[in-house]
This record gives C-alpha cells, structure tokens and sequence, in this order.
C-alpha cells in the first residue's frame, strides 16, 4: 500500500511542477549557488541576497550535494549574483528534487508502519493518512520547502523509540536538528523519556535514583548527541557566533509574515481591534507604523499599539511554564510509546502556541505524529480531526493566487473526507450501529465554520469594498478564527493527559 500510495502521489507532485511557487524556491535556489560557489566557511557571511541561509549546517551540505546534480540543468541557477533566476531548467530541477527527497519521508512511513499491531490500521489506512498528507502537498509541491525529507527523518527517530533502539532514536533526532533547528520544539519529550527508560534502571525509586543511573547507557546517548554536533558544527568552528545569529534572528519579530494560528494571532488581533476602536471614543493613541507592519507581511520587529509589547523572553517563559508539568506528567508515566508520543506532539503544539516568530507551516510537526496516535486511539483520533482541519485549512493563505483556490479546497476536502471516514470505521462503526460523531456539535459547528471564513475572504470581502480600506482583514479573520480551534486542541489535550495520563 506505501509503494501504491507513494507513485499515485508523486504522479499528482508531477502535475504541480508548473504551479505558484514562492519566494522560498528563491531561497532554496541561493543556497545551492553559495554552498556550490563558496568556501564553507563564507556559507553564513553570504549576503549577496536578501534570503541568507539560515539553516543548520546539514541542510547546507544537503543543498551542496543537490548543486551538483542541478548542474547538469542549468550551470547558471548556481552563480550566486543570479538573484531570481528561475529558468525552466531550473524550475524542473527543484521540483523534481523534492519530489525525489520526499521518498525519504516514505521510508520513514514504512518504519513508522512496521512497529504497529498487525491489520488494516497499519497496512492500509495509516500510509495513505500520512503519505498523502495534504498540508505536505501544499507546502511542499505548491509553495516549496524541503519539509518532506525532515519529517522523514523524525518518522526514522520516533520508529527507532517505538522499537526501543533508543541509540537510533537519539542519533536521528541529533541527526534532524542539525536540517532544522525548528524541531527542537520537539526536544524536551526526547530528553525525559530517553532519560527515564534507557538512563535510570527500571527499580530506581526517587530517593535513590542518582546511584540508579546506568553510566553507560547515560554517556552512550551523549557521544551519539555530541558526535552529531561535532561533525556539523565543527567546520564552521571559528564561525560558532555568526551561524548561531543566522540560526536565531530575534529581530525577526513576535510573527511570521503571515501570522501562525496561535496565542500570538489572538493578542494581535486584539491589539489591532483596540487601535480601530478606542480613537473612536476619543482614546489617543501613540502613532506609530509598526503596528499596521504586522498586518501588511513584512518581517521585522514591531511594538504593539494598546497591550503590551511582547519580548523573546515572554514567549520563552509561558512556553517553558506550560512544558515543565508535561515534562513531569512523561517521567512519572509508564514505559509507553503512546506516552511518548502524546507528549512530543504537545511540546510541539505548545512551543507552536507560544514561541517567538512560528511559521505558520509548523502545524506538520503536531498533525504527523498525532496521526499515528488517532488509527490507535479513539480521543488521540478527536483531537486529530480537528487539528489536522484547522492546521491543513491555516495554510491556505500562503497559497493566495486565485487560480490555486480550487486546488488547495480540492486537497483539503479530500484528505479531510478520507480522514473522518476511516477515523469512524476504526473508532465507532464496529461499536455500535448507531455511532454518534466522533466530534460534538459545538465541534462540528466550528469546522463547518471554516466555510464561512472561506466565503468571506474569497466573496465577500472583495464584493463589499473593504479590500482597499481594510487589506489585512481576511488573513487576520483567518488566523484568528484558527487560533481559537487551535488552541482549544491544544488545551483539551493538554489537561486530558495530565489528568488521565
């Protein structure tokens, strides 16, 4: 079934070669010309281009093996003063490369899929959920990113924890940190659960745990992490503060161009209400042009209006505030993959919430790994439904011409009809013949709700005027309105965990 699904999906990928593609196929194109151009060690001082990378050092030795190939293409793309160089050749390249890369993401389903319960879950539904994930489809193979490899490789890592080979579990996870450091919102439910099932011995008691330690299992994973970081950071050795400044861009602002439906999308638009509304009433207020930034796409710092302004450090304190008892909750919990998994994708989903400048795209590193928990149980499959529904519906604004409405409305209702139906056969319709729905009807009523979001920013908002006097509106409706759903999943699941456990 994975081979089946994976060249029905490629041939799809294939008729998207000619689709909208964003600035990041520029980006990715820089980055093969200046790893292919220059030393390694001018890779993080380039900046003949406003997209420097900003990658770890294994995503550039990965684009510096594909320049080789994109040379039998078009030489040109890998000259790096070709600012926006985009000839047919090289648009084939692309594309085909992450096309090719994606079969790394394949294999990691195969993984994934080996460690189940023999049955139709795992031979059937489960590949197709995670093979032809839409969001993938559209990040991917419409706007392009690499993603599809990386979460290969998170599959690959959460495999090896699931058979207990915690050895290539750290060495995979060491491994994609070093692709993309934005996985490290993934970090702490790896530390415990290493921590606790392959350092501390099963008899250790809490007022004898230190002398429980197994020191070799404990220095084993450390030269694993240690040899992984060696050997990506080491060539960049003298050049330490100027890749951790590519890698960490504080002056990028609380948000992402478009805003992440998260907490930060709500205070936002709050903040954006308050300043259309108070000088109503005769409220002054400070003038300044950052705040109308954050809702015209740019990327830079801003203060807020009305509330206060939000600093690295906030976001830092209330995600480590909300991670500690989850941390604490996985420690106590027995040796459980389910366990595990439940809090990596919460400590994604609350990194995501609360982070510092969250692409809208993270949503993929909480809907894969939950989707291997919703064919196994029946509340891990509600809380997919909904989030893969919003998360999948919340990238639709990175895909804004009008000749991809059609498309992306296409993707999405046919891997969301997909998803409830075979969520329900496992879940409900063997249980009884009359099943009630796997959501309620508050639930049901906000996914249906997204039609309507969809409507006004696509009929309604144009037809009424307000495109000219209001451009913001329809990308903050839609973040906003995803945000609540968001973070109503985050906080179900959340409090479900600590309280059953």
């Amino acid at each position: 079934m994975i081979l089946t699904v994976t060249l029905l999906t490629s041939c799809v990928k294939l008729l998207l070669i000619p689709s909208y593609r964003s600035t990041d196929f520029e980006v990715h194109r820089n980055w093969l010309a200046l790893t292919h151009s220059l030393p390694v060690d001018k890779w993080y001082y380039e900046e003949t281009s406003e997209w420097t990378l900003d990658y770890p050092p294994f995503f550039g030795w990965f684009e510096y093996l594909m320049s080789f190939v994109a040379a039998y293409f078009d030489k040109n793309m890998l000259k790096v003063h070709n600012t926006g160089y985009s000839s047919e050749m090289t648009v084939l390249f692309q594309r085909l490369s992450v096309i090719v890369s994606d079969f790394v993401y394949f294999y990691g389903v195969h993984k994934v899929c080996e460690g189940l319960p023999k049955g139709w879950k795992k031979e059937v539904v489960l590949p197709i959920l995670l093979v032809t994930n839409c969001g993938l489809m559209m990040v991917d193979h419409i706007h392009f990113q690499y993603n599809g490899i990386m979460y290969g490789i998170m599959l690959l890592s959460i495999a090896a924890m699931w058979k207990e080979n915690y050895k290539w579990a750290a060495f995979w996870f060491s491994f994609l940190l070093n692709m993309k450091h934005i996985y490290i919102y993934l970090a702490p439910a790896y530390f415990i659960y290493l921590l606790k099932h392959y350092c501390f011995s099963k008899s250790s008691q809490a007022k004898t745990l230190v002398s429980k330690i197994q020191l070799n299992h404990l220095l084993g994973l450390g030269a694993i992490v240690i040899g992984v970081f060696a050997v990506s950071f080491v060539p960049f050795v003298y050049h330490i503060p100027q890749v951790l400044s590519r890698l960490f861009p504080f002056k990028r602002g609380l948000c992402h161009a478009y805003w992440a439906p998260n907490v930060w999308a709500i205070y936002n638009t709050f903040d954006k209400g308050l300043s259309l509304i108070l000088p109503k009433f005769g409220i002054q207020l400070s003038q300044n042009n950052s705040t109308l930034s954050i809702t015209r796409g740019l990327v830079q710092e801003f203060t807020h209006s009305v509330l206060p302004t939000i600093r690295p450090s906030t976001t830092m304190a209330l995600t480590v505030l909300f991670i500690v008892p989850l941390m604490g909750k996985l420690f106590v919990l027995k040796k459980d993959p389910l366990n595990f998994l439940r809090c990596l994708v919460l400590s994604g989903l609350t990194s995501f919430l609360f982070g510092w400048h969250v692409h809208e795209k993270a949503i993929l590193m909480i809907i894969i790994p939950l989707c291997i928990l919703s064919v196994l149980n029946q509340r891990d499959a509600k809380i997919f439904l909904m989030l893969a529904t919003i998360g999948h519906y919340s990238l639709f604004p990175l895909l804004f011409p009008v000749s991809l409405i059609f498309v992306k409305i296409l993707l999405l209702i046919l891997y969301t009809s997909y998803a409830f139906y075979v969520e329900y056969k496992i879940h409900l319709a063997s249980a009884c013949r009359y099943s009630l729905p796997l959501l309620n009807i508050a639930e049901s009523l906000y996914l249906l709700g997204l039609t309507l979001v969809f409507f006004y920013e696509n009929v309604i908002h144009k037809l009424s005027g307000l495109d000219s006097k209001l451009p913001f509106l329809p990308l903050m409706l839609t973040s906003f309105y995803c945000s609540l759903g968001v973070v109503y999943c985050w906080a179900r699941y959340y409090f479900q965990l600590l309280h059953d456990g």
